[in-house]
């Protein structure tokens, strides 16, 4: 709750347990919940996000995953471990240089037109995209591809 919810709408990828619960207490402290206030209404459906930033009302796991604000719910925090290392071990085996660019397109393009954005891609105007576009990662890929072989990642 508070500025743990906060620090879960800073994450990427969110998995909680059933007996997990979402809140934004401030509202009753008389303050405002800063992060959630920006980051909220991005998340899940406006009207719904006043809700909990005005009222402080509590959200279950499931009601979060229902709006979008949770990518998975487990039975437990063992089930959350188990998905959350999966995960990682998915990611682990990919490329790190096209996460950069991911997150940095996706990032660009929350406030921007979708050409604006695709032609920053294009023209290689994004660091992360310029760093892919020319790095051999991006050339194993494709080897890889045509190959038909797993692609060997080196983060350059």
């Amino acid at each position: 709750m508070g500025g743990g919810f906060e620090i879960a709408l800073a994450c990427d990828l969110v998995y909680a347990s059933e007996a997990t619960q979402f809140g934004l207490p401030e509202i009753n402290a008389g303050t405002l919940a800063d992060a959630a206030t920006i980051k909220l209404p991005k998340r899940m459906p406006y009207h719904v996000a006043m809700e909990l930033l005005l009222t402080g009302r509590w959200m279950s796991a499931a009601e979060a995953a229902r709006w979008g604000v949770v990518n998975e719910v487990m039975p437990d925090e063992a089930g959350v471990m188990d998905k959350a290392w999966e995960v990682a071990r998915l990611l682990a085996s990919g490329p790190p240089l096209v996460f950069a660019s991911i997150k940095e397109v996706a990032r660009e393009a929350e406030g921007a037109r979708f050409q604006d954005v695709l032609d920053k891609v294009t023209r290689k105007q994004l660091p992360t995209v310029e760093a892919l576009y020319d790095s051999e990662d991006g050339l194993e890929g494709f080897k890889a591809f045509a190959e038909k072989r797993k692609p060997v990642w080196k983060g350059r």
